[in-house]
């Protein structure tokens, strides 16, 4: 204890310049706005930034979860929208209203191959069935082939079996269009009559004639045209509006009513 006091009385000039120090800080702080505003901003830029980094980890572990959560709200608003034509406008009474948008998560795909693949994370527990269409949220995507309990295998665009019937949204000249198995960003369309021509920019859209997809979605536009010079057909270069190599998410559409539509052509046909 002694020592302590020593200790103390040796340094007491400098122990009561601290407590002076500390204590004009102290008035300084409270009393003068600019003083205290430097100190709350340099805690409040250290703790942002802090707080700032954390939050990008934490927002960057759940975008998988909120794109899939997006990614199903997006199909219950494609939903309303199709129902809601039915009772609101009358010359749209009939359009669409008979498909439904499944969402799904795209499990593995390729572009590389001649006939590519997308493995898709919803099967026959959602309503999932063969030759249903799949979208992504840029135009079409491909069309199921195969059906697990909660798989699916989707024929993509960039196959060689593939073979979709399009229309010029200009003037509603129907098309089809196919992948020659080079460029996953570019399809061709085929079979375009000698006194049509194509321009750059010219949009092309699903035709509705298949009962895979409804009317209207969007598969590309015109790059070049090539006419034939001995009165064939013609085709053209199409840049597809989907990115094949960053697909992640899609929607399955159902056509509801696809079972009394084929059912009332194959009857037709038969008589």
């Amino acid at each position: 204890m002694r020592n302590l006091f020593s200790l103390l009385w040796k340094y007491q000039f400098f122990i009561i310049f601290l407590i002076l120090e500390t204590f004009s800080l102290i008035l300084l702080f409270n009393n003068y706005s600019y003083h205290r505003s430097l100190y709350f901003n340099t805690a409040s830029d250290f703790t942002g930034k802090f707080y700032s980094v954390y939050g990008n980890i934490e927002n960057y572990f759940s975008l998988k979860n909120e794109n899939r959560q997006l990614l199903e709200e997006n199909a219950l608003l494609k939903n309303k929208l199709s129902l809601a034509r039915v009772y609101t406008d009358s010359l749209l009474s009939d359009t669409n209203s008979s498909y439904y948008y499944i969402p799904a998560h795209v499990i593995s795909n390729s572009v590389n191959k001649r006939n590519n693949l997308i493995l898709i994370d919803k099967g026959r527990v959602d309503s999932v069935k063969t030759e249903m269409g799949v979208v992504s949220s840029t135009g079409i995507a491909g069309i199921v082939i195969g059906v697990s309990d909660h798989y699916a295998v989707v024929m993509s665009m960039l196959h060689r079996n593939s073979r979709i019937s399009g229309r010029v949204m200009k003037n509603g000249q129907l098309v089809n269009i196919i992948w020659k198995g080079r460029d996953y960003t570019q399809g061709e369309v085929t079979d375009i009559p000698t006194h049509f021509t194509l321009s750059k920019g010219d949009t092309i859209i699903t035709s509705g004639n298949s009962l895979i997809f409804p009317p209207g979605i969007l598969i590309g536009t015109i790059e070049s045209n090539q006419q034939s010079n001995n009165q064939e057909l013609g085709h053209a270069t199409l840049n597809f509006s989907t990115d094949f190599n960053r697909l992640e998410y899609v929607y399955i559409i159902k056509n509801r009513e696809k079972e009394e539509q084929e059912k009332l052509l194959k009857e037709t046909g038969d008589e």
